[in-house]
């Protein structure tokens, strides 16, 4: 085979010779470019991972700041509310279980006043019976309120009462000192009839004998301190 002959074929297997030696040398950076590729892809979703786990924590109340403060103000003064409704509840259970069974409120000294009178007898013969007792009247025309006041004399606190009878009409007049035991007791209790002003019924009379008692209290000698 002459030289002519196997030119091409030399041509080709140079040709050859540089596509190999090109692909050998681009391999590296191939192999280089794809290891990056997946470390980056794997890399993702792990950040990804974590940065939700980060997220777990945080607060989804997504309202405004002035919303939710004003929500806060809105639930404190419904609470004060509240107890405020409760503290007058327990106020106003007080004062009925004060009035109704304490033996010192004015309702009781006029319900034992107004029986006391209602079992004495000269007091049935001056007015008749049945003998009802009341109050002053009212604006809107009722008798349920008992005129009385208290007041402290010496450091002892008194109570004076007046309320109205009635068959022939009269006047109850009574008034109630307290004792060094907490109890009250009379210093007087009369009826004044209506038709005979000046004649009125005593039912009770202890003032001379409490004003002597107190004078005598107070001109024994004070013990030193």
């Amino acid at each position: 085979m002459s030289l002519l002959a196997l030119r091409p074929l030399l041509v080709k297997q140079r040709v050859l010779s540089h596509a190999l030696f090109r692909c050998s040398a681009s391999l590296p950076t191939l192999i280089q470019h794809y290891s990056t590729s997946n470390a980056s892809k794997q890399t993702t979703p792990s950040k990804s991972l974590s940065a939700g786990s980060d997220r777990t924590d945080v607060s989804t109340d997504v309202r405004p700041i002035g919303e939710r403060v004003k929500e806060n103000t809105k639930t404190a003064s419904y609470m004060g509310v509240i107890l405020l409704g409760v503290g007058v509840t327990g106020i106003l259970f007080y004062v009925v279980f004060w009035e109704l069974f304490s033996s010192d409120s004015p309702n009781n000294i006029y319900s034992e006043a107004l029986e006391r009178v209602k079992e004495e007898p000269r007091v049935k013969d001056a007015l008749g019976a049945p003998i009802k007792g009341y109050g002053e009247e009212s604006r809107r025309g009722r008798r349920t309120r008992v005129a009385h006041t208290k007041y402290v004399k010496d450091g002892v606190e008194y109570i004076r009462m007046q309320f109205h009878v009635q068959g022939f009409p009269g006047t109850v007049h009574l008034e109630k000192r307290k004792t060094e035991s907490g109890g009250y007791e009379y210093r007087y209790l009369f009826v004044q009839l209506d038709y005979n002003p000046h004649s009125p019924i005593i039912l009770e009379d202890n003032r001379l004998q409490q004003d002597a008692m107190r004078s005598q209290a107070g001109a024994l000698p004070q013990p030193f301190l």
